[in-house]
């Protein structure tokens, strides 16, 4: 809680979120993007965000590591910390809402009570959860930024899948397996789904 909160009063715009999706002639929503370290979802959210700009949506990409370099980067990996990182993407990913954007939020978010929190910011049609589902073992494979061999080495602390869980969403909107799928069948889903919906469309 704001210690002076009780002296802070939101100032209302003139350009509403409405006025603001009918210019951009499409509606505005997060897309929050969860799964394991080396899932694929920043490959992924990138790619939406390329397709969805060559479309004329007005869209951003909120990245984990993109985000700690700079909004958050006085956090840590503490359970505390990370409720913390994902309070402010939600708060971020708001505002790009209002401002009629389709914001993609990708970030490991193990914690579903934490996931929760995010979700209840938004109204239900602004919010959709997406579960990047990749197997341990072949994230490990991946590997990327090798974060996963220097956690067995116990060179990180708390890391998610080996030494720190990752609750599997329970009723995400979408799941995309990045086993199964390529990355351009995986962007085809997701714009499948928001043109299903009519995200997409004039409003």
């Amino acid at each position: 809680m704001n210690p002076n909160s009780g002296n802070l009063t939101w100032h209302q715009s003139n350009v509403t979120r409405q006025d603001r999706q009918k210019r951009n002639r499409h509606k505005s929503c997060t897309l929050w993007f969860t799964g394991l370290s080396g899932s694929g979802k920043s490959t992924l959210s990138f790619s939406v965000e390329r397709e969805l700009f060559a479309r004329n949506i007005a869209t951003y990409v909120l990245d984990g590591d993109n985000i700690r370099h700079g909004l958050n980067r006085d956090l840590g990996f503490s359970s505390g910390d990370r409720k913390e990182n994902l309070r402010r993407v939600g708060e971020v990913s708001k505002l790009f809402v209002d401002a009629g954007h389709i914001v993609l939020a990708s970030f490991v978010s193990p914690d579903e009570n934490d996931r929760l929190m995010v979700r209840e910011m938004f109204r239900p049609d602004e919010y959709i959860e997406i579960f990047v589902k990749c197997s341990l073992e072949e994230c490990e494979k991946r590997d990327p930024k090798g974060l996963y061999k220097k956690a067995r080495n116990g060179q990180i602390e708390n890391f998610t899948g080996i030494s720190a869980k990752y609750d599997i969403p329970r009723t995400p909107e979408l799941i995309i397996d990045t086993e199964q799928l390529t990355v351009e069948q995986s962007v085809a889903s997701v714009l499948q789904y928001l043109e299903e919906r009519n995200y997409l469309t004039s409003c």
